[in-house]
Parts: C-alpha cells; sequence; structure tokens
C-alpha cells in the first residue's frame, strides 16, 4: 500500500510541476503570445489535456492490474478476518482473474500493464493444458512488449518448445537471451534454461555450461550443482 501511495503522491507533484512549467512559460513568453495570439495558447491547452489524459489512464491500468492481482492471491472459502476479497471455490476465483486480466487486455492493449495481464494469461492457459493459446499470448508480448516483458515471453516460449520437443527452437531462443539479457531474465537464466534443454541430447555441452555455473558465486550456483548430477555419467 505504501509504495502505491507513494507513486500516487509522485504523480501529483509531475501535475505540479506542469503547471508550474506552464505559468513560467506563460510569464516568459506573454509577448510572444500576445503576437501570435490564441492558437499558441490552444496547442498549450491541448498539450495540457493530453497530459491529464494519460496520466488518468495510466492510474486506470495499475487500478485493474493491482485488482487481478488482488483476485488471483485472494483465498477460496473462508473469507479473511479483515473483510477482503475471497471466493466461494476455485473455479469462481479462476472466472474472476481470467475476467480482470482478459478485461484490461480488451481495454488497454498494447500498455505495459496489458502485456502483463497477457502474460499471466498465457501461464494460466498453460495450467490448463491450452498450449496453442499460451503460445499465442506469450508470443505476442515477445513481439510488441518492452525488452524486460518481451525477454520473460522469450523464456515462456523456449520452455513451451522444450516441452513440445522443438528443442532447436528452444536453443535459439535461450541463446539469443544470453546475448542480450534484461533485467528480468538474467545471462545467468538464460544460461541455466539451456542447459537444462541440452541435458537429454546433448550432455557434455549441459555439463560445461552448469560447471560453469556452479563455480560461480551466485543464486544459480546451487540448482546448477543439482543438476549436474542429474547429468548421465562420463
Amino acid at each position: 500500500m505504501s509504495t502505491h501511495l507513494t507513486r500516487k503522491e509522485l504523480k501529483q507533484d509531475n501535475v505540479a510541476l506542469k503547471v508550474e512549467e506552464t505559468f513560467d512559460f506563460f510569464t516568459h513568453h506573454r509577448p510572444q503570445l500576445i503576437r501570435y495570439g490564441g492558437g499558441a495558447v490552444a496547442a498549450i491547452v491541448i498539450a495540457a489535456g493530453v497530459y491529464y489524459y494519460v496520466t488518468s489512464q495510466r492510474e486506470a491500468r495499475e487500478q485493474m492490474l493491482g485488482d487481478a492481482i488482488s483476485a488471483q492471491s485472494a483465498p477460496v472459502g473462508t473469507a479473511p478476518p479483515n473483510g477482503g476479497l475471497s471466493f466461494p471455490t476455485e473455479d469462481a476465483k479462476k472466472q474472476a482473474v481470467v475476467a480482470d486480466y482478459t478485461k484490461l487486455v480488451a481495454e488497454h492493449g498494447g500498455s505495459e500493464e496489458a502485456y502483463i495481464a497477457e502474460f499471466t494469461l498465457g501461464g494460466m492457459d498453460l495450467d490448463n493444458g491450452k498450449m496453442a493459446d499460451a503460445r499465442k499470448k506469450y508470443q505476442d508480448v515477445a513481439d510488441h512488449a518492452n525488452a524486460n516483458y518481451a525477454s520473460l515471453a522469450k523464456l515462456a516460449l523456449a520452455q513451451l518448445d522444450f516441452a513440445e520437443n522443438k528443442t532447436a527452437d528452444a536453443q535459439t531462443i535461450l541463446k539469443d537471451l544470453q546475448d542480450h539479457p534484461t533485467d528480468l531474465v538474467s545471462k545467468t537464466q538464460a544460461t541455466f534454461a539451456l542447459a537444462k534443454v541440452l541435458a537429454p541430447t546433448q550432455p557434455e555441452e549441459a555439463r560445461k555450461l552448469l560447471t560453469a555455473l556452479a563455480s560461480a558465486q551466485n543464486d544459480a550456483s546451487q540448482p546448477a550443482v543439482a543438476a549436474l548430477q542429474e547429468l548421465p555419467a562420463k
């Protein structure tokens, strides 16, 4: 909650800053405004209107995403003591969550929040065995979202390819993620995933990757050691 309030306060500060900037512009450019007439004033008014519209739309998207996440984490059965959101059955919860994320995608397609929603829906499709639907959603995020969320979708696509025995496609995606790490998918994560894909058919290549990860002092060290133990003996 504190993060939301901080962001809201920041937005309010930004609005105040825009008002101050507009006032300063009028003050320092009064002769030009008088000279050029209402056209310049109209342009400023339009710009201010666009700014407020964009800000309000962003807040609406964030609220919708927050509501969907809250529904996804809400308990089933007994309502929480504080009277928060709950659902009578797991099926009712799933329907509500899908409806929330789907509405966000439909109403704000192309936004960062919508791509997060679409990625989440792809994961739900995967859980329900709807591989083709999941792939379609992941591909859209991979093709159109910003680098961070696109990398998550690409990682999911690689795992989906691996599950469907499209190992060459999975390797291509993971090698690209190795070469182009992001804040959400690091080179280490891509390397570990690639090693897991290589393990069944190219165990020695997988061993090289996992050995390097195991010797590094990072979060992948222990998983890499465990994965090495699963490889066939030389």
